[in-house]
This record gives structure tokens, C-alpha cells and sequence, in this order.
């Protein structure tokens, strides 16, 4: 079964439930998928589902930065909760341990040996780890590799 499909089965179950909170998610996530293929005319893989997830759960990470930062702790949890909900589908996070494993098989794979082949390494990570790492951070630690 796609990730799209198990969403809308999720969004069935949800409203069967009487789950207003993941019922409210889901179909936040089913809008942004529907916006994703409506702009590029496309039907939307399982790799594309994980990216528009990826980023929504990021949009929500930096407005609990803001709301903390506001004194807002109430519209916070919310943005938490919603990330609870938004991280049951996307793969398991990596290890620090696997990430730098990645990047190194990346850095070895690509030849790279200064910070002009960073593109090239980055790549090379982003499909293998999409969905699983923050491309933020792993571009700090292959920055730090390559300097």
C-alpha cells in the first residue's frame, strides 16, 4: 500500500473514530499532498509524499521555536502534537551513528576531498537518507568533513 493510501485510510479511520485531532492532521496533510500535485500536474510517489511530510513537520519545528520564544507554550503543544501525528509516517530517524556512516560512504563514493564537491555529497545522502535526517544538519557535518 502507498503512503498516500494508508493517509486516506487513515483519514476513514479517523472520522469512524471520532479522533478530531488526527482526523484534523491528516487531512492538513492530504491538502498539502492534493496542493503538491495540482501545482505540478503530477501523481505523487512515495518519495514526494515523504518530502512534503519533511517539510511540514519542519514548518512545525520552527513555530514552536516561535511560539516558546513568545511565551506562547498553548499554541506550541498544538504545533507539538501535530508533529507527533505528522512523524507516525515517515521512516525512523537516523542514528548519528548511521549518519555518519552515510556520509562517509558518500564522501568516499562521490571522491570527494574539499568543500567544492559538497553538492555531489549531499546528493548522494539526500537519496539515500530523504525522509530520515535533517538535510540542515547533515550539511553541517559534511561541511565540517570536507573542511
Amino acid at each position: 500500500m502507498s503512503l498516500k493510501a494508508q493517509i486516506t485510510d487513515d483519514m476513514k479511520s479517523a472520522m469512524k473514530s471520532g479522533e478530531k485531532e488526527r482526523l484534523r492532521v491528516v487531512r492538513l496533510i492530504l491538502a498539502a499532498i492534493k496542493q503538491v500535485e495540482v501545482d505540478q500536474r503530477i501523481v505523487m510517489d512515495d518519495a514526494a509524499v515523504l518530502t512534503v511530510l519533511d517539510k511540514m513537520v519542519k514548518q512545525r519545528r520552527d513555530s514552536v521555536e516561535q511560539f516558546q520564544a513568545g511565551s506562547r507554550q498553548d499554541l506550541a503543544d498544538i504545533e507539538l502534537a501535530e508533529i507527533a501525528i505528522l512523524d507516525t509516517y515517515l521512516p525512523a530517524r537516523l542514528s548519528d551513528a548511521e549518519l555518519d556512516a552515510l556520509i562517509a560512504t558518500a564522501i568516499s563514493e562521490t571522491g570527494a576531498a574539499s568543500i567544492r564537491d559538497m553538492g555531489k555529497v549531499m546528493a548522494e545522502i539526500k537519496t539515500k537518507a530523504a525522509g530520515r535526517a535533517d538535510m540542515g544538519a547533515v550539511g553541517a557535518k559534511v561541511k565540517a568533513r570536507l573542511a
